[in-house]
């Protein structure tokens, strides 16, 4: 386990110590992480299987700890200073415990990630090169108030090799040392250094993870659009943003009204906390009268606070329906709050999204391929799906075992980042005294660059 007990010596700053101790525990991930990449699958796979079974065994300490920091937290929501919707995604009680679990043992089930060959090409004679996957080496990762990210990340990490630099929330300080102790014994019980891994303390120790460049291959922070520009303005380690989601469900007027209803209550209702919750919910004018209603009717006895635009309030009937503002449309309630819209057209459907989401996830509910397909064409989202609720943007669901966070940017990887996301690739050539003088001139030698089959 990391030693943060060190400081840089009496003549530092608190900052110099607390650079000097992130430093260092980044510099020892590095060292161990390499010892990590080196093991077999076999070997990977009966380390996530140790940590499954030891978080199973230490359900009583992690819910204890969880408990106590959610009593903590429930004094802050009643104070107005943490939302209810963070209050949410910190519990980890024993039915979101056995999920976690579970997440841990499929992520051991997924193929190894790692010597995958992604391309192997001839380019002359005994002159072969091979482009081969490999870990990216230490990641270091923000989280929010969710402690169950602590174990999909380390879980995640362990399979693709690498190490990790883990801070989470401070309302979920108990959680995340109880999951992060269990990590390490895990680790050290199957022989494997638990120094790939350390879970870092307050603000300082972000600021000084952000300057160890050369140490830190890659930062992932998970939060609002503003804390992850402010994370990219302070670093100059590459940084995968996890932004805020603000999905939508847009009900084309071809849709079959019941499925709509349904899809639209599970993407917000569901968990309405989650990142992959829908926000606005977007109805074609022609099939508004016969949805508009009783869809508003079915978030409202779901518990939900309903906001909308005239045409919707002049639809809604006995439920009442406050007027939405310019603001709503923009914004992640992260709540039991969604605001509904009715627009003219599919065009101006895919416009609202362009102007006011996040690239997230959204969702089209109809009946024509032709519609969806546009809608897939034209709207700019890691994910667009088509008569499915948006809760289904989620690493665990596609199968991916876990993620460490769903990157709304265009580059590789986007959507729920998994194991392929915590990769890079190497080229190993392999020649026999080849030298490129050898390829110059008219009567020079000439690649073949030919596909190796075999």
């Amino acid at each position: 386990m990391a030693d943060w007990t060190r400081s840089g010596g009496s003549g530092e700053s608190v900052a110099d110590e607390t650079t000097t101790r992130v430093h260092d525990a980044a510099r020892r991930a590095r060292r161990a992480a390499r010892e990590l990449a080196a093991l077999g699958v076999a070997e990977r796979r009966a380390v996530l299987a140790a940590f499954a079974d030891r978080l199973g065994e230490s359900r009583a300490v992690i819910t204890a700890a969880n408990a106590a920091d959610v009593e903590r937290a429930r004094v802050l929501v009643g104070s107005g200073a943490m939302s209810q919707a963070m209050l949410d995604r910190l519990k980890l009680d024993g039915g979101k415990l056995d999920g976690v679990i579970e997440g841990v043992r499929q992520v051991a089930r997924l193929d190894d990630p790692l010597g995958v060959v992604t391309l192997a090409r001839e380019l002359d004679e005994r002159l072969r090169l091979w482009r081969i996957a490999c870990p990216i080496g230490v990641i270091g990762v923000i989280f929010e108030s969710r402690p169950d990210a602590l174990v999909q990340i380390a879980s995640l990490a362990i399979m693709s090799g690498n190490g990790a630099l883990l801070k989470g929330g401070s309302e979920a300080a108990d959680s995340n040392a109880s999951l992060f102790g269990v990590l390490v014994d895990s680790l050290e019980a199957c022989g494997v250094s638990s120094e790939a891994f350390a879970l870092l303390g307050g603000r300082e120790d972000v600021a000084a993870m952000l300057t160890a460049d050369g140490l830190v291959d890659l930062i992932i922070p998970r939060g609002s659009n503003a804390f992850v520009r402010h994370i990219q303005l302070n670093t100059t380690i590459p940084v995968l943003g996890h932004a805020e989601g603000l999905c939508h469900v847009y009900v084309d007027e071809s849709a079959d009204p019941a499925m709509a209803r349904r899809l639209a209550v599970d993407s917000k209702v569901q968990y309405p906390a989650a990142c992959n919750a829908a926000e606005t919910i977007l109805v074609h004018v022609a099939i508004a009268p016969a949805v508009v209603a009783d869809l508003v009717a079915d978030l409202a006895s779901a518990g939900g606070e309903v906001r909308g635009d005239d045409r919707v309030r002049a639809l809604s009937g006995k439920t009442a329906v406050a007027a939405a503002t310019e603001a709503d449309w923009s914004t992640e309630y992260g709540d039991l709050v969604v605001s509904i819209r009715i627009v003219d057209s599919l065009d101006e459907a895919i416009e609202h999204i362009a102007t006011y989401g996040s690239g997230h996830t959204d969702v089209i509910v109809t009946e024509s391929r032709d519609a969806f397909e546009r809608f897939f064409r034209d709207v700019d989202s890691a994910g667009v799906f088509w008569n499915a609720s948006s809760r289904f943007a989620d690493g665990f669901r596609y199968g991916f075992g876990a993620e460490v966070g769903i990157a709304t940017g265009k580059l590789h990887p986007r959507g729920p980042v998994g194991l392929d996301g915590l990769v890079t690739y190497k080229y190993k050539l392999v020649g026999h005294g080849h030298v490129v003088a050898d390829y110059g001139g008219a009567g020079g030698r000439r690649f073949t660059h030919r596909p190796i089959e075999d």
